[in-house]
């Protein structure tokens, strides 16, 4: 039941990163045009400066979780790699469970709050023609909440590896060819 709830959550968020992912085709493509326009037209808007920025946010904290996934995330693979699969995974249980949960709960305790109050407010740019800003302050609690859902496939995933039920192909980046779980 839990591998099933781990792979449910590895699915949303595999399907997230799919769709932010074209996030940066259409940041590449308002940049060029941007430029275009402002360089060969003399025509600009801050808007157009500050929809690459939502969208940049956008990459950020929506596709972290799906990072977190394939075991792409920031670690010192130096110490790491000098340990067994099943230290490694005790090592990532804890961090999760002392780390990665905590932080990301807190962020989203403040998060929320603070993108309502912008929503129920309609708060816009302070830059002339600049864009609402309540959408973008609402990717904050949205790229957390995904975090922490992953974050908790992720510990049913070691748990499942250290109580020999899966085996390490299951978490992150397929080994020796082996798909990962939910692929």
């Amino acid at each position: 039941m839990f591998l099933k709830a781990a792979r449910l959550i590895d699915t949303l968020n595999e399907k997230v990163a799919n769709i932010v992912s074209w996030a940066l085709v259409a940041a590449v493509v308002i940049c060029a045009a941007n430029a275009l326009l402002r360089y060969g037209l003399n025509l600009s808007s801050n808007a157009w400066l500050e929809i690459q920025w939502y969208l940049f946010a956008a990459m950020f904290l929506l596709a972290a979780p799906h990072t977190l996934k394939r075991d792409e995330h920031v670690r010192i693979d130096v110490v790491a790699g000098r340990f067994s699969k099943r230290a490694q995974a005790w090592m990532d249980l804890f961090g999760f469970v002392l780390f990665l949960l905590p932080v990301c709960a807190l962020i989203l305790w403040y998060a929320i709050p603070y993108a309502m109050l912008s929503l129920r407010g309609g708060e816009m740019s302070m830059n002339a023609g600049g864009l609402l800003q309540w959408p973008a302050k609402m990717l904050i609690p949205a790229g957390f909440l995904l975090m922490i859902l992953q974050g908790v496939s992720e510990i049913i995933k070691r748990i499942a590896f250290l109580a020999g039920r899966v085996d390490a192909s299951a978490f992150g980046k397929p080994h020796d060819g082996a798909p990962a779980l939910g692929e």
